[in-house]
């Protein structure tokens, strides 16, 4: 059991926090309010990133402190959306919000994970009809083999667990966010995560 932090009580962290408690953690989940955030934080060894990515970096920049020597495993996209309230443009082209929040916590083990699929798939991979790929970013090892522990506790094979490398990898998939609009318009919101046919 490992005590974990869920910030961001939305369709994404609530249902990361109720899988997560299902596998037998100990899950709290905290909104975006700074107090309620920095104290779920400072007790949790693992903490999750489910806000929304616009505001991630200066939400998460402020608990500098409380993140210390912490696993932040970042699910989230830094986009900026269109009209239609879907993802548009990126907000770190060049760069990411992973590389953004590593640099904003250097004492932090900042991961970046569960991005490239719409969010009940994050939870339920097995539900495609195709195996789907969750991807790890990050330039620990130890933490990446934490997260992709607490991966395999939310039903994902090892197999469908892909380590890309570094912080600087999560640049390739948080640009695959640009591929959701189209695919939404195309299909309808239908669970969907990309994957690499091999």
């Amino acid at each position: 059991m490992t005590a974990i932090a869920v910030l961001g009580n939305g369709r994404v962290g609530g249902s990361l926090a109720a899988a997560l408690r299902e596998a037998g953690h100990e899950v709290t989940v905290a909104g975006r309010e700074p107090g309620a955030a920095a104290d779920a934080a400072r007790t949790a060894r693992i903490v999750i990133n489910a806000t929304p990515g616009d505001g991630s970096l200066d939400r998460l920049a402020a608990l500098r402190e409380e993140l210390r020597d912490k696993i932040l495993v970042d699910v989230s996209n830094a986009t900026v959306d269109g009209p239609d309230g879907l993802p548009a443009e990126l907000i770190h082209p060049g760069s990411s919000l992973a590389e953004q929040l590593q640099e904003a916590l250097p004492a932090t083990y900042v991961v970046k994970t569960l991005n490239t699929m719409l969010f009940p798939v994050m939870t339920a991979p097995a539900s495609l009809t195709t195996a789907p790929d969750a991807f790890l970013s990050g330039d620990d090892p130890q933490a990446k083999q934490t997260v992709r522990d607490l991966l395999v506790d939310l039903g994902w094979r090892q197999e469908w667990i892909t380590d890309l490398g570094g912080i600087e990898t999560a640049r390739a998939t948080e640009a695959a966010i640009l591929f959701v609009p189209h695919v939404i318009r195309s299909s309808g919101f239908v669970p969907f995560a990309i994957s690499i046919a091999r």
